[in-house]
């Protein structure tokens, strides 16, 4: 059943077009499909040693561009904001490192006769693409309003059918840990979880979903764009404001420093005597000598 939902999904994101969006979801959904093609005839035909290393090879690709299409999302979602994009962008890079990072760590710490270091290193990586899509659907959930995401669009199923399906496949994962559920059954219930997914996918994908309004207004992450966009852009230290201030200033001072008087032989006149105020620069003598006309 799962490879003829997945090829019904690859199917619908090439007649709409989607590929072109979502490069690494539908990059997926093939690696799905070709692992389905080449694992059984390897394990039928073959032998199992051939079998289980072409299983591990084509997880850790799956697991890779399951990290990819995170990212793939994220950038759906903040494609109205660019600052916003861009931080994300940034901070989706060190999460992959770390990941790396946490993965490496972890299978050499691990002294086990069972798993091997390099597969070790695989399953922690899976875990923890699994949390970070957790966490990607949460925040869709209770934050999709805000960035203007609708429930209905395909970035939002997306995310929705990778979070889902974690969310099932980690609490799998730790009964099976506890010895509170047997493998018969964490296969059963982790092959259901997926198959819902898909069929959430497809759903998706089949029906055309409307365009994101790019009108709409959305004060809040256009104040979280504005400030991360000061901060990037700051700016310079001479604007226009205390530049004109100084010019201000200089054209005061000179104006006090050359007060014009009248001459002595000249009869002080109300007109002279308001050019006088004027030149000194005070408002109060102007005053003065006009109450004086």
């Amino acid at each position: 059943m799962q490879p003829i939902l997945e090829m019904g999904i690859a199917g619908f994101v090439l007649r709409g077009g989607l590929f072109k969006k979502f490069r690494f979801f539908f990059a997926y959904i093939v690696t799905q499909i070709v692992t389905f093609a080449v694992y059984f005839p390897a394990y039928f035909w073959l032998s199992y040693s051939a079998a289980f290393y072409v299983s591990w090879i084509f997880l850790a690709i799956s697991v890779a561009l399951g990290f990819l299409v995170i990212h793939e999302v994220f950038v759906d979602v903040f494609r109205l904001f660019h600052t916003l994009r861009d931080l994300g962008t940034v901070l989706f890079k060190w999460a992959g490192l770390v990941m790396l990072l946490v993965a490496g760590v972890v299978s050499l710490s691990t002294n086990s006769m069972q798993t091997a270091p390099w597969m070790q290193a695989i399953i922690t990586s899976q875990r923890s693409v699994r949390i970070i899509q957790v966490g990607m659907v949460l925040f869709l959930l209770f934050f999709a309003h805000y960035v203007g995401v609708s429930r209905r669009q395909h970035s939002f199923g997306i995310a929705l059918g990778f979070g889902s399906f974690a969310v099932i496949e980690l609490i799998l994962v730790s009964s099976w840990v506890g010895n509170h559920v047997g493998g018969a059954v964490f296969n059963l219930m982790n092959m259901i979880a997926y198959n819902c997914s898909l069929l959430l996918w497809l759903g998706y994908v089949a029906v055309k979903r409307p365009a994101r309004d790019s009108a709409l207004s959305l004060l809040q992450p256009q104040r979280w764009e504005e400030s991360l966009s000061d901060i990037h852009h700051p700016l310079p230290a001479d604007s226009l404001i205390p530049m004109f201030e100084g010019m201000v200033d200089r054209a005061l001072s000179r104006t006090q420093q050359q007060p014009v008087t009248p001459p002595a032989s000249v009869e002080e006149t109300p007109a002279t005597r308001a050019q006088a105020a004027a030149a000194s620069g005070t408002f109060t003598d102007i005053m003065r000598a006009i109450s004086k006309t």
